[in-house]
């Protein structure tokens, strides 16, 4: 269990509502520096991570490519208010590379970070018996795999959205040449406003970006609304340094969870939902449908004109689906 750790807001600034946050701090992660016995651990990095609502479903987001946990503000906020606020308890955080995370020195890798996820877990003393529902979009969706595979049963249900198990072949996990002619003009933008003009381009189609947002009362277009978020995610954000998003590029390239681990996790966690759109420029639908296929118990599915960036162009009817996935594999678990 966590000792109590007491975070400055003035230091680390958040977008989440303080009055929701039951805890926030930093978990460290160590590694033995030698194996056999007698070695003693030492500390290679920090978690900076938020914990929201005291509700008994306890839900774990993991974040996306060289993304903070602030990605998750409204997913976050809408299963925190629910219900009065008496039923989630979700945990958000960044993950190494970005934020307020550490950077430990070495090479990257999804399992490695997934080993994050799970010490970060047993941190904070969520380790109970299919207790934790797990939701990762992208990149944080291979760490989500990685995780079910190693503790399959702590695991309640999972949503693997837009996502890839992955290739042994570096060259097979590289995106659609789409995509990647997007991350070259991002990686050159000069400056931060025309690196979002183009991640913009990059998650969401282009029609649904000229389109007015119904929810905002300004009567702005879709790509005024997103482009304010995410610059504001980004200012409120600590910069990441250069080191961190190749590491955390480089664990994605070498990205690969094997037809029998796939299969383990289908048949052990109760409830899986894989989930992707069919206007992703960095993701093909087949990512999706070796998912479904290496896990027959999961359900695939599709949204029509949707991009990459699926839980920020689609907010509500996200957040509709992660409740049905916990409300359902809550059910399952109660039948085996």
């Amino acid at each position: 269990m966590a000792a109590s750790i007491t975070v400055s807001s003035e230091d680390f600034p958040t977008i989440f509502d303080p009055e929701t946050c039951t805890r926030k701090g930093f978990c460290p992660v160590y590694r033995l520096q030698f194996k056999g016995h007698g070695s003693d651990p030492f500390e290679t990095h920090t978690l900076y991570y938020e914990q929201h609502g005291t509700g008994p479903t306890r839900v774990v987001f993991v974040n996306g490519l060289n993304t903070t946990l602030f990605a998750w503000n409204y997913q976050l906020r809408a299963l925190v208010d629910r219900d009065g606020g008496e039923e989630y308890s979700v945990l958000a955080f960044d993950s190494r590379g970005v934020g307020y995370s550490g950077y430990p020195a070495g090479r990257y890798t999804t399992s490695a970070m997934a080993e994050d996820v799970i010490t970060l877990l047993d941190f904070i003393g969520w380790t109970g018996k299919h207790e934790l529902h797990l939701a990762g979009t992208s990149f944080g969706g291979m760490i989500v795999q990685e995780v079910a595979s190693r503790i399959p049963d702590r695991i309640a249900s999972l949503v693997l959205a837009v996502t890839t198990p992955g290739s042994r072949h570096v060259w097979n996990n590289l995106p659609p040449w789409k995509g990647i002619k997007f991350l070259l003009r991002i990686a050159i933008a000069s400056s931060l406003e025309q690196k979002v003009a183009v991640v913009m381009e990059m998650l969401f189609p282009m029609s649904w970006l000229a389109q007015i947002d119904e929810n905002d009362t300004a009567k702005r277009t879709n790509r005024e609304v997103q482009m304010n978020n995410e610059l504001r995610r980004e200012m409120l954000s600590k910069k990441q340094r250069l080191i961190g998003s190749l590491s955390q590029s480089c664990a994605a390239l070498t990205h690969h969870l094997s037809l029998k681990r796939l299969r383990m996790i289908s048949r052990t966690v109760p409830k899986i939902v894989i989930l992707c759109g069919d206007d992703d420029t960095l993701m093909r639908f087949s990512d999706s449908q070796k998912l479904k296929d290496a896990m027959p118990e999961a359900e695939l599915v599709r949204w029509k004109e949707t991009g990459h960036g699926i839980h920020f162009q689609r907010p509500q009817d996200f957040h509709e689906l992660l409740v049905r996935t916990h409300q359902e594999g809550k059910v399952l678990m109660q039948m085996e």
